[in-house]
Formats: C-alpha cells, structure tokens, sequence
C-alpha cells in the first residue's frame, strides 16, 4: 500500500467530521506558523498526500501528487483549483514549487534504508525555499506507544466512527515496521481497513542529515507547533526543511 491509500483514511475522518472547517483550519493554522517563521508565505505550494489544509491554501499556485481519486473528487466538489500530477512524473518538476508540505510522517513510509534516503532527495529537490514535515520523537518513544497510536473518535451527531492505528513491528530490525489502521462504523458495525503500510523509523539528526545531502541548507524543529493527525491523538514535531 502507498501513501495515497494512507491518507484516503484521513480525508474519510475530515468528511465525516461535522466541523470539518474548523479542522481545516486549524491545519492551516500550522502552516501558517511556519511561514511566519521562514518569513514566506509562498505563492506556490506542492502538497504530498491528502491533507485538509490543501481547502484553505491562499497560494497562486496549488499542486497536489499522492492523492487518491476519491479526494480529487471530493476537492472538485470544494471548488479547490489545483494541479495533480502523477508521482511517476515529479522527476520533471525539479524546482518547481516554493514549498513543499509532506505531513503524516511522510519519510518514514519506505521499505528500505535507501528508499527512505531517495525519497527524502525527491522531494528536497522539488522545493526553492522550504519542505515542510512531521516527525515523531522515536528515539524517546514510552513503549506503551509502540503497538497502538491513540485511536482517535469522530462525532457525528449520534454517528460515531472510531480510527485505530497498530503498528506490527519486526521483530529482527528495530527500525521497520508494518502499519494498519481500522475504521470502525458504530452506527452500522462495519470496519475498513487501510493497509497494511511498510514503514521505517525517522530520526530528527538522521532527516537533517539526509536533508543536507540533498542540497539543504538548514533544518529546524519548530518548539512551538505540533501537528495531530485526524486518524490518531498522538502529536508530530513540525520539521522544515531550507534551502536558502
């Protein structure tokens, strides 16, 4: 499974959410807090994945890659202008894009040590100014949170749909792990399933080591912005990656 398939979990907790735009923008709220910092607000931004910010984005240029066809409908039905390209073809757009947003661990989604490295090169070299992203503190991780994300709850007036996160780890290579997650209808007791995801762990010195290789110029862990995903209670350290 791909990134793709991931995030098709979190459009489906976005939509169902009776307050979807004040989730929307509150996830741009993030955003903007590292535009405040890079001290740019870019006009062109390339996002990675589904993520509800792509709705409040102000900038000239929008592009998305990772996206299922069910959230490029569902954003047509928002009335977002954007540009999809297909993931096989970003080789061509080096460059291209002020920034690039690549939320939901993005880097830790690989099979292989020089996957997670190539992947990181990719999208650095597809950013002018900054990339930004989400890291997890796996160095410092209570052992309670290794199996399980927090499940996290979604009302719907008397709907409720539950998200659960499990993580299956190797048992011979600490770093690598499986993930699945489930989505339970309690409404009408039906489950979907997402998954399962090849994963890697991704160290902050171990990002900005792969970052400088690939031509960036500074990494910064934002102390005062955390993000949360729709599908899990855990907090991500927001990371953005400079080139220039």
């Amino acid at each position: 499974m791909t990134f793709t398939q991931y995030t098709d979990a979190v459009l489906s907790a976005l939509t169902f959410n009776p307050r979807l735009d004040d989730v929307i923008a509150r996830k741009q709220e993030v955003l903007d807090g590292v535009y405040r910092t890079e001290n740019l607000e870019p006009t062109s931004i390339l996002f990675v994945g589904f993520n509800p910010a792509i709705v409040s984005t102000k900038a000239k240029t929008l592009t998305v890659t990772e996206i299922s066809k069910a959230a490029q409908s569902w954003l047509d039905t928002r009335g977002v202008k954007y540009t999809y390209i297909d993931p096989v073809d970003l080789d061509k757009h080096a460059k291209a894009f002020q920034c690039v947003v690549a939320m939901d661990e993005y880097f830790t989604f690989a099979e292989s040590d020089q996957e997670q490295q190539d992947k990181i090169a990719k999208i650095c070299n597809l950013a002018t100014a900054f990339v930004i992203s989400t890291v997890r503190d796996y160095k410092n991780q209570d052992f309670k949170d290794r199996e399980f994300s927090t499940p996290a709850l979604v009302r719907n007036g008397g709907e409720l749909k539950t998200f659960v996160e499990l993580h299956d780890w190797d048992l011979k290579d600490r770093t690598r792990w499986n993930t699945m997650i489930y989505e339970i209808d309690r409404t009408t007791n039906s489950l979907t399933t997402y998954g399962q995801f090849e994963r890697r762990t991704m160290f902050f010195k171990q990002l900005a080591k792969f970052s400088m290789d690939a031509g960036a110029v500074n990494f910064l862990v934002h102390k005062n912005l955390m993000y949360k995903s729709l599908i899990k209670k855990n907090y991500e350290h927001v990371v953005s990656i400079q080139f220039e």
